[in-house]
């Protein structure tokens, strides 16, 4: 029985009972997430080793990237990533547990309630990740950060560091920003498309 709920979840979460459930599977899935894995990698993996301040002495510069970057960006979007995908694994777990079919949880109205709340809720994270992102990073990396560095030593005071890559940064950001958008669009796409099969139903009934 155990294997039959463990089939039952991974073929819920492949194959949502929606066709824009489907596709946003597809774009979550493979698009944005090789996107953050490969390019994400290759633009943001070495920017701690490349960030440099005046003077150049090594606990300056780690000193100023850590306020540069409280949290990595490759870090905050895999956590964005995780985070968004639990709804609607809950979900999917839930009716795995209950065996129902994909088939009959837009037919049934407390199932179809139920999946309405998980994408619901997963527009509520991505729109907290999106607010959380452009307060983190706001929207433009630029070539020079002011690093207030009196607490490492007064000596230094403000100090001027360099960004490595900030308009490939900005370019990535961007993109990053367009992806939460796109999903978000479709979530809302998909609960339209939920509502009308319902109503659908409901007429044939």
């Amino acid at each position: 029985m155990s294997l039959n709920y463990i089939k039952n979840f991974y073929e819920g979460c492949l194959r949502p009972p929606t066709v824009i459930g489907q596709f946003h599977t597809l774009f979550f899935g493979s698009v944005r997430m090789f996107f953050l894995g490969v390019l994400g990698f290759a633009v943001y993996g070495n920017e701690a080793l490349h960030f440099s301040c005046d003077p150049d002495r090594r606990e300056l510069n780690l000193y100023c990237y850590n306020q540069f970057r409280p949290i990595t960006p490759q870090v905050f979007w895999a956590l964005q990533l995780v985070t968004v995908l639990v709804p609607g694994a809950v979900f999917h777990l839930y009716a795995a547990c209950k065996n129902i079919d994909q088939e009959d949880i837009l037919e049934r109205p407390v199932y179809t309630v139920y999946y309405i709340i998980s994408v619901l809720l997963r527009i509520i994270l991505e729109v907290v990740a999106f607010w959380l992102q452009s307060h983190l990073f706001g929207f433009l990396v630029h070539p020079l950060y002011f690093c207030d560095a009196s607490a490492l030593e007064k000596a230094f005071n403000f100090t001027k560091c360099m960004v490595p890559e900030h308009f490939e940064k900005t370019i990535f950001l961007s993109a990053m920003y367009i992806f939460t958008i796109i999903t978000v669009i479709l979530c809302i796409a998909e609960i339209f498309e939920i509502l009308c099969r319902r109503l659908g139903y409901l007429a044939n009934q």
